[in-house]
């Protein structure tokens, strides 16, 4: 039975998982079979990361000890055991990433002539020029900020750059002050005063400066793919903001601070008001980390740690710039050097899903799977822009969870709209970090005619659906594109996903439920192909996995794969385990938090665990099962966690058209044939693949070839019709000119 596996020392802590995790994306990062601006980037993403993880998951922890919660998770940790864990792996995940800056990242950037320079390294003419930036463009933006008897200690906003100063107030020389006549209705005499008067004060002063946001972090010298960071150079001239007083020691530091959206759903009847309140308020949430230079004065951080509130254990102190998120962008600031970046190549786009060619008419004659970033997210595009400007399509439903800053598939649903066509439009206003985007986005679909949703109460839309209702000539019919990805044309590059067009009308009949429920009151008793969340994903999973277990039971193969971004309910994993110990072969593409183990005997080594760290971020989930020769094929929006199986709408759906479906079953073959990017658990912890005598193979590098490989075929096939178009147009125009004389053949 599942549930025997209950038990503390079966599962791992998902907190710390997801810690080792982000320790991959750092490998990537040391990886020297990466371009060097690559590996630069990897390291700036391993700093984002964790500035979210911080934000809302170490945030929730902090929430859950502030109220003596001491019930403990699936491996056994109360709350306040998890933060200790956590602060302290953290610590350790901190000193690595800047040992990989410090003796990796730039040493080789100034080996390849990209410098990020410091203040003492510049010559006279890269001085002149920062000091002149400063003076013209950061002197009038800048706003110093004190802390003494007059005016509190400054609120210190999420994420954003600062630089603490400790000053003193110059001596001068003592002169006799005269008095002061003030006339009015009486004269009274005083002696002159002078703003700020702190002669009655400490001696030592606190003030602060905000970097501000609106410049770039790295700043380009004269001399080429020369940089320095701004907050040296604000630093640097830090005494014309302050006249009078000597600066005695400064520090750049940063907080992060709790950035979990809390809206009390079941007490709100405008979600939206609700929304834009709780963004508000998140503003001002706890810090939950503060960040500063190793090298910082004690004075100041104690300062700093009193007046932010802020425990030993979360303190973290850096060797070398606070905020590594700035390499990010240095590989799109740096001149030349595309050796030292990815390739580019061209994503493969099927001529029959471009703009020239009918959509709905090829969606009709066959299902259509995608694999993006390989296959061109503009397919999806192209089918919503289609259905706006297709006078047969009566009707768009969609499910927004992210979108682009500038989306096209926003713009189509409003020209759509305004076209007279029936536009729906379920806009998540709760997607985590996007909440302000989308309600910007909504609004705004509104006021282009759209009926718009703004998700649902106690639950997260995250689906990713399209439905266009058309009318044939034989009849009504539903055409649908289903994700595992967000309909957002920026991240489709580089995150990959699948999806499938289809006019399947069991299908069908399914979405338009789900819409219905999603905009209405509808409950449908059942769905036919489609599996819908909270409840009925996990349900189907369930019961796939004991006709597995039933399978091996009666001495047949059986087999589970699964590709996801995180597997970490209780549930899922137990049944996972139940599986293995009878039999089942369980093969698993995880590529974040894990919180299962492979190394428990009972398992007899049926469980097998990979995870996929690469150019790209692997974001589709597939759920294949198979036994006597039976394969089912699923693709999903859902993750194994209990957020997305308990309190999310979510979607899986089936590959059934026999070409699709051998398509996924490649898909996930080559990933699991990965031996490059991929990583083996071992019991808690995932360790490179030993090739032995394998040859390499990059499961992603080989997608970017067969993308490559189509377009060139496509290429060829279009040189070769316009080279048959005209000679066929060249015969055509000569046999015209023709004068045969008929009775030389009789």
């Amino acid at each position: 039975m599942y549930k025997d596996f209950y038990k503390p020392q079966n599962y791992v802590n998902r907190e710390l998982s997801w810690i080792d995790f982000n320790g991959r994306v750092l490998g990537e990062a040391t990886d020297a079979a990466n371009p060097l601006l690559e590996r630069a980037n990897f390291l700036g993403i391993t700093q984002s990361n964790v500035d979210e993880f911080f934000m809302v998951r170490v945030a929730s922890l902090h929430k859950l000890a502030a109220a003596k919660v001491t019930t403990t998770d699936a491996s056994g940790l109360t709350p306040e055991e998890q933060l200790d864990a956590v602060n302290e792996k953290e610590h350790r995940m901190v000193r690595q990433r800047y040992e990989v800056y410090n003796q990796q990242i730039i040493p080789e950037l100034a080996e390849n002539n990209i410098q990020i320079l410091h203040i003492r390294q510049l010559n006279e003419k890269q001085y002149e020029f920062i000091r002149r930036y400063f003076n013209d463009e950061l002197m009038p933006v800048l706003t110093p900020m004190a802390d003494d008897a007059s005016r509190p200690f400054p609120f210190i906003s999420n994420n954003s750059l600062n630089i603490a100063i400790q000053l003193r107030r110059r001596i001068r020389p003592t002169t006799q002050r005269q008095e002061e006549i003030l006339e009015g209705d009486q004269e009274v005499h005083r002696r002159q005063t002078e703003p700020h008067d702190d002669r009655q004060e400490a001696d030592i002063k606190f003030a602060t400066v905000r970097v501000p946001e609106i410049y770039k972090r790295l700043v380009r010298l004269p001399g080429e793919n020369n940089f320095i960071l701004i907050d040296e150079i604000i630093t640097e001239f830090l005494s014309a903001l302050f006249p009078g007083y000597e600066i005695l020691a400064t520090a750049s530091y940063r907080v992060m601070r709790d950035m979990d959206l809390d809206v009390a759903e079941e007490d709100t009847s405008d979600l939206l008001r609700a929304v834009k309140h709780q963004l508000r308020e998140r503003e001002h949430g706890r810090v939950m980390r503060l960040e500063v230079p190793r090298s910082i004065d004690d004075w100041l951080k104690e300062q700093l740690i009193d007046n932010l509130h802020v425990s030993e254990r979360s303190l973290y102190e850096v060797d070398g710039p606070v905020d590594l998120t700035f390499l990010k962008k240095l590989a799109g600031m740096v001149d030349g050097h595309d050796d030292l970046r990815f390739p580019p190549y061209k994503p493969y786009l099927d001529p029959a899903l471009d703009m020239e060619h009918n959509i709905f008419t090829a969606i009709r004659q066959k299902d259509y799977l995608m694999q993006h970033p390989y296959d061109n997210f503009q397919a999806v595009v192209n089918f919503i822009h289609q259905a706006a400007v297709d006078p047969d399509v009566l009707a768009i439903k969609m499910t927004l969870y992210r979108v682009s800053g500038n989306s096209p598939i926003i713009k189509y649903l409003g020209m759509a709209a305004q076209q007279g066509k029936q536009v729906t439009v379920l806009v998540e206003v709760k997607a985590r970090f996007d909440e302000q985007n989308n309600v910007r986005w909504a609004q705004r679909l509104e006021q282009m005619g759209c009926h718009v949703i703004y998700g649902l109460v106690g639950l997260k839309t995250h689906c990713k659906v399209a439905l266009v209702i058309r009318r044939d000539e034989d009849g009504l019919r539903r055409y649908m594109h289903l994700g595992t990805g967000n309909y957002n044309d920026v991240t489709a590059h580089f995150y990959t996903d699948m999806g499938l067009f289809t006019c399947d009308h069991e299908l069908g009949i399914d979405m338009t439920n789900l819409f219905n429920m999603l905009s209405g009151f509808a409950r449908p008793a059942y769905f036919n192909e489609l599996r819908v969340s909270p409840d009925g994903i996990r349900s189907f999973i369930n019961a796939k996995i004991d006709e597995q277990i039933e399978n091996a039971k009666n001495g047949n193969p059986a087999l589970i794969r699964m590709k996801m971004n995180s597997l970490s309910d209780k549930q899922i994993i137990a049944r996972l385990y139940d599986a293995a110990a009878n039999g089942v072969k369980v093969e698993l593409l995880i590529r974040g938090i894990t919180c299962l183990r492979n190394d428990l005997p009972e398992l007899h080594g049926n469980i097998e665990v990979h995870s996929i760290v690469g150019r790209f971020l692997e974001h589709s989930r597939i759920y294949y099962f198979k036994s006597n020769g039976h394969e089912e094929v699923y693709l999903a929006s859902a993750d194994m966690m209990t957020r997305n199986l308990n309190r999310r709408v979510e979607e899986l759906y089936p590959v059934t058209q026999n070409d699709t479906k051998a398509h996924a079953i490649h898909i996930f073959d080559m990933m699991w044939k990965d031996n490059v990017k991929a990583r083996k658990l071992v019991g808690d912890h995932y360790e490179r693949i030993d090739r032995g005598s394998a040859a390499p193979f990059n499961s992603q590098e080989y997608f970017v070839a067969q993308a490559v490989k189509l377009n060139k075929e496509e290429k060829k096939e279009k040189k070769a019709q316009k080279h048959f178009s005209a000679v066929f147009e060249t015969l055509s125009r000569h046999v015209s000119n023709l004068h045969l004389d008929d009775r030389k053949d009789e």
